[in-house]
Order: structure tokens, then C-alpha cells, then sequence
């Protein structure tokens, strides 16, 4: 215990340079961070404090086109006001977001037109 002690006591006359410097010595010859504990530590504390949000604004993204490309390039203008080139490329460029920023319900009803005529939909 005595040895612990004298360290103790060493430590204690360091200057802060000399701390940094100590510090950083051990790092590199252990191979460990000084900072991961304190970031483990912190984490935890993070996630709880965090409330979980509903979403209230969601993305309808076309996955995929289907066999029916026409039927859902039409069902694409209906419900978004592109022109018939943007449509058809949107289709085309799949996957790509159809609408943004849109309630539940409308990404609900919106999935189900495409849906309904051959396209895969996704929701986020």
C-alpha cells in the first residue's frame, strides 16, 4: 500500500500539461480511451432522458413499379401534381419518395391507391 501511496503522491505534484501528457502516454500504451468510459457512462442518461415521439408527418416511397407501369404512373400524377414526364420519371426512378411530410392517414390511403394498382409502397 505504501507504493500506491508514493503514486498517489507523484500524481498529485503533476502539472496539467503533465497529466495530458500522462494520460496520453497511457492511451497509447494500453490501447484505450480515457473519454469511452465517460461516454458509456453519459449514454444511458441520454437515451433515458429522451421522450418518445409519435411521428405525425410521414413519407410514402414507391419501392417498386409492378407490371402495371402505366396504371401507376396515372395513379402517381392523381395524387401528387406532377406532369406526365415527372410522373413517369419518378416511376421510373424507383425507389424514390412519392409524397413528404404527410399525415398517417393520407400516407395510409396514398399507399393503398398505388397498391391497389400494382405498385409496392413504403411507409417512414
Amino acid at each position: 500500500m505504501a507504493d500506491l501511496n508514493t503514486i498517489a503522491a507523484s500524481l498529485s505534484s503533476l502539472t496539467v500539461m503533465e497529466a495530458a501528457q500522462l494520460a496520453k502516454l497511457l492511451e497509447e500504451r494500453w490501447g484505450v480511451s480515457a473519454a469511452a468510459p465517460m461516454a458509456m457512462a453519459m449514454a444511458p442518461a441520454a437515451a433515458a432522458a429522451a421522450p418518445v415521439e409519435e411521428k405525425d408527418e410521414f413519407s410514402v416511397i414507391l419501392v417498386a413499379v409492378g407490371d402495371k407501369k402505366i396504371q401507376v404512373i396515372k395513379e402517381v400524377r392523381a395524387v401528387t401534381s406532377l406532369g406526365l414526364k415527372e410522373a413517369k420519371d419518378l416511376v421510373e426512378g424507383a425507389p424514390k419518395p412519392i409524397k413528404e411530410g404527410v399525415s398517417k392517414e393520407e400516407a395510409a390511403k396514398i399507399k393503398a391507391q398505388i397498391e391497389a394498382v400494382g405498385g409496392q409502397v413504403d411507409i417512414k
